[in-house]
């Protein structure tokens, strides 16, 4: 098969992945929002895909630390790799998503780059520094999200510790649009970038362009993509966000979307993907534990940690299985 035809078939993978990524990933821009009863699920989708959009076009900084640091140099990768590698992200999600479980997109990405380039060109094609650092902030990440969630939840009830209820739920509603429009945007500027940064890196790799900078039609049809899947919506697993882990009220929901815009735009601005499903979590498990620890139904918060453990090994292996698939047929 011609190299530009193996490019095509890279940025069509690319491209579906992230339209994947926005069904799979629609929860953590919505779901607190649709589980107060704050926005109404076909609007709060909508909302969600334009702000995906918009974000996705703020900046290329996510999307070159994916495109080079997960690899010491784009020659030492080819076309095959990086199809491998988006084939396993993209089975990962869509087993997780069909049955409702909230696994992270990063994740799975990450996984699928390290297998199918360990099988297609060695380990010592690996950047163990760039690896280090991405999977640092994808740990640390839900971690500093709990801590967040937990802190402004407290400052939160302290504040408005004054307030009668029913007005203050009512108030958080009409500010859930806000807060909710925050997410969506910030979840846009991080995890479009990381289809981008593949794209990128096939590009360079083959040659097509001379240094690791995103053209625009790249950003544009990544945003696009994105959009279009966040509009399907992933309505299982906005159950599982919105209702399953903590009881969401408004004035909660409103400190978890707050938390969690926060701390992924943060993580943009530094350049650092990070995984919006496991900073969600984060948050609304800190929201919860603010108050009472009993508050979180800690048995699906274990559920989601074990798929979360699953999914890079799995989309390391899924990938290198497929490198070894494509061997095999583009040789025979």
């Amino acid at each position: 098969m011609p190299d530009l035809t193996l490019l095509y078939v890279v940025v069509f993978f690319a491209l579906a992945f992230d339209y994947i990524n926005g069904f799979h990933d629609t929860a953590n821009a919505i779901a607190t929002s649709v589980s107060t009863r704050a926005l109404e699920p076909q609007y709060a989708v909508m909302l969600a895909a334009i702000l995906n959009f918009a974000g996705a076009l703020y900046s290329t900084g996510v999307a070159k630390t994916i495109g080079g640091d997960l690899v010491k140099s784009a020659s030492m990768v080819n076309q095959q790799v990086i199809i491998s590698a988006l084939f396993g992200a993209i089975v990962w999600n869509l087993i997780t998503w069909w049955f409702g479980i909230p696994s992270s997109s990063s994740h799975a990405l990450v996984g699928g780059v390290l297998g199918a380039v360990t099988v297609g060109a060695g380990f010592e094609a690996i950047n163990v520094f760039g690896v280090e650092k991405i999977v640092l902030s994808l740990v640390l990440s839900p971690l500093l999200a709990m801590a967040g969630g937990y802190v402004i939840m407290i400052a939160m009830m302290w504040i408005f510790r004054r307030q009668e209820p029913g007005k203050l739920n009512t108030g958080f509603k009409k500010m859930q649009l806000l807060s909710a429009s925050m997410m969506s945007f910030s979840h846009g500027s991080n995890d479009a970038q990381k289809a981008m940064g593949i794209i990128t890196l096939a590009l360079l790799s083959s040659g097509q362009i001379p240094t690791l900078e995103v053209p625009l039609w790249v950003k544009l049809s990544c945003a696009t993509a994105m959009a279009c899947g966040t509009a399907v919506g992933g309505w299982k697993i906005i159950k599982t966000m919105g209702g399953r882990i903590f009881k969401l009220e408004p004035i909660t929901g409103f400190a978890a979307d707050l938390n969690s815009s926060l701390v992924i735009f943060a993580a943009t601005n530094l350049h650092l993907p990070v995984s919006t499903t496991h900073v969600v979590s984060g948050s609304i498990m800190g929201v919860g534990s603010s108050k009472r620890l009993t508050a979180v139904r800690w048995g699906v918060a274990q559920q989601m940690l074990f798929a979360w453990v699953l999914t890079i090994p799995f989309s390391a292996i899924t990938s290198g299985l497929m490198y070894k698939f494509l061997s095999l047929f583009m040789h025979s």
